[in-house]
């Protein structure tokens, strides 16, 4: 029949060929991960971190990906960041908010200065960065990740510090309210909660028997996630597969927030 609108497949509706994205946080583990998830799956990836030759690294991998250093907790760094993808590559299709970091000190010994500046790297600099891409996608479609963590949606202490769980709570505050600005302005914006993924910043709890078997018994699937594990939640809400997503926190736990 004619004048039927095509109807994509499900490969296509996880196609990001074409698209422009930014991945903060993408000079080891969950980002760099998912900046290679990205590029693979057509996407021209700005990969930003203050770690450049890591970023080097990442960009010989794939030509798709471009490196960028950046300090997301600097303002002036955040707004150069974004004039230069704009400048480049255009308007952002897909902001992952991806970079984090933890003071590593226990509640009562955290000063507030060391709590201010976490967040500023894991709430501050994510609302910033969305900002900047809303501004300028002037009508385009736009899908903003937050990377979240359970830590953000349910207490793990012992394990775990007070800034970095505040931050990455209010990250999911702020999902929320921009998915409700934002919605008509065709801006998507979902956060992604990861359960227990070795990366760079918890090794040493992994490398730990104790607290590895205390991930195991309180995780479902008794088991840590592996890296890959979040490929599929990362493209759903990056790609058009997730048009009629937003305001959401995806937990990729292995069952964990469901005890």
């Amino acid at each position: 029949m004619t004048g039927q609108a095509t109807v994509p497949t499900p490969a296509e509706i996880f196609d990001l060929t074409g698209r422009t994205a930014l991945v903060t946080g993408a000079s080891s583990g969950l980002g760099a991960r998912f900046a290679r998830t990205l590029a693979a799956a057509g996407a021209t990836v700005w990969a930003a971190a203050r770690r450049k030759e890591r970023l080097d690294e990442l960009a010989l991998e794939n030509a798709r990906v471009r490196p960028v250093a950046c300090d997301v907790s600097s303002e002036a760094d955040r707004i150069a960041l974004m004039e230069r993808i704009t400048g480049e590559t255009g308007p952002l299709d897909v902001l992952v908010n991806n970079a984090g970091v933890g003071s590593g000190a226990r509640p009562l010994d955290e000063e507030s200065g060391a709590f201010a500046q976490v967040l500023a790297t894991n709430l501050i600099g994510p609302f910033h960065l969305a900002q900047l891409a809303a501004k300028v996608a002037d009508g385009r479609e736009l899908s903003i990740v937050n990377v979240s963590s359970i830590v953000g949606v349910v207490a793990t202490a012992p394990r775990g510090g007070a800034s970095y769980a505040a931050g990455k709570a209010g990250l999911i505050g702020l999902t929320r309210q921009l998915a409700g600005h934002w919605g008509t302005r065709h801006v998507r914006v979902n956060a992604l909660a990861p359960g227990w993924f070795r990366t760079e910043m918890n090794a040493a709890m992994f490398d730990d028997p104790a607290s590895l078997k205390w991930i195991e018994r309180n995780t479902m699937v008794r088991r840590p996630g592996s890296p890959a594990e979040l490929d599929g939640a990362l493209l759903f809400l990056a790609s058009a597969a997730s048009t009629y997503v937003t305001g959401q926190v995806l937990a990729v736990d292995g069952g964990w927030t469901a005890r």
